[in-house]
């Protein structure tokens, strides 16, 4: 028994650095292009940015300043939430 709890617990001490690999940050920008075709937004950062599928595009169009929240997942960066700037 005591040898299959240290394998699990080896086994989540290995697995442990994959979950570390979605890393969550925030950017504040203006918006330069929407495209809600592919569910996207480009941000004067140079960046496009991936939107999920219920998302509400809205009032966002370029030149409207936004605070993104994202995630980094397989190299793309995926909105968790936005923010419009007043």
């Amino acid at each position: 028994m005591r040898l299959m709890i240290a394998a699990l617990m080896a086994m989540a001490t290995f697995l442990s650095p994959l979950a570390a690999s979605a890393e969550s940050a925030d950017v504040e920008a203006t918006i330069t292009g929407v495209d809600t075709n592919s569910l996207s937004l480009s941000l004067d950062d140079g960046k496009k940015y991936q939107a999920p599928e219920e998302f509400n595009f809205e009032g966002l169009a370029p030149g409207v300043k936004v605070v993104v929240f994202y995630t980094e997942v397989d190299g793309k960066r995926v909105i968790n939430d936005l923010e419009v700037v007043q």
